[in-house]
């Protein structure tokens, strides 16, 4: 699935409407202009189920663009505990629902023969399916020190691993307190997929609407936009605070609108490398 003249998908994940179901995340996409939707495999037996997905991707007329992974620890039995065969299912989806993108964690430390032959799984999965795996930023786990202890296996920095494709998450870049443009420049066309939020640099993974954290969310935008990115850019916010309906719209139509408006208005020297188009597996 690609957009035209590249200009990416904006997309929407399922997550961005917890606790309202993944049913609802395609209404909202539908009513507020969304292009598509990001599926989170989860505990919503909706989110597991291709048959029912596709019905709602054909009623409201959204693409999935992307399915991640279940590989958050609450979903850490959602398709079983083996975890290459959850993404050989994960990519079963995608491609069941024309999606080109599955959104996959590094593995924990304590995951030893997953994490050891994680890079190398992980391409061979892309050889043998078609999908792109799109690998995300994690962070350090840290109390309120700027110490933090590694968790994650190779690393929660995928720039420094040699995965095709990966996904930069501003929210994770906030929490790692890394630099989410840097990031993008050493990926340079490894980048594929975008997690489209904010965080202030907390210790705490906050998902904020874009703009209302410390991450450089316009200049990141903008210097996709310069460089031709047509990969997807989801938003992937914290709304569970939001009160009502009415105000889980206004957070997700600002955060479609913040995400719109930057990549219509590229910037200079966002720090962005030349040639940033996401490769095809």
């Amino acid at each position: 699935m690609t957009s035209p003249a590249s200009q990416p998908l904006f997309g929407l994940s399922t997550a961005s409407v917890y606790p309202e179901p993944t049913a609802q995340a395609f209404d909202y996409a539908e009513r507020l202009g969304y292009d598509a939707v990001e599926v989170m495999v989860g505990i919503d037996v909706v989110s597991q189920s291709t048959d029912r997905l596709r019905s709602l991707r054909d009623h409201h007329g959204v693409p999935v663009c992307a399915v991640h992974a279940p590989c958050l620890l609450i979903t850490q039995r959602v398709w079983g505990t083996e975890p290459w065969a959850k993404l050989e299912r994960s990519a079963e989806m995608a491609r069941d629902l024309d999606a080109d993108v599955v959104v996959v964690h590094p593995p924990f430390r304590w995951q030893r023969d997953y994490a050891a032959g994680f890079v190398e799984g992980i391409a061979d999965l892309e050889r043998r399916t078609g999908i792109a795996f799109a690998v995300e930023n994690m962070y350090p786990w840290r109390a309120t020190s700027r110490r933090g202890m590694v968790v994650y296996q190779p690393g929660w920095d995928p720039s420094e691993e040699s995965y095709a494709n990966t996904c930069v998450d501003l929210s994770h870049a906030a929490t790692a307190q890394s630099d989410p443009v840097a990031m993008a420049e050493r990926l340079g066309p490894r980048l594929r997929h975008v997690h489209m939020t904010d965080g202030s640099g907390s210790a705490k993974d906050e998902h904020l609407v874009p703009g209302h954290g410390a991450m450089p969310c316009g200049p990141f935008l903008e210097g996709l936009a310069a460089r031709g990115f047509s990969g997807h850019v989801v938003a992937e916010i914290n709304t569970r605070k939001a009160g009502d309906p009415e105000a889980r719209e206004r957070d997700l139509l600002e955060s479609l609108a913040f995400s719109r408006l930057h990549f219509a208005a590229p910037g200079e020297g966002a720090g962005v490398q030349p040639g940033l188009e996401p490769e095809r597996p």
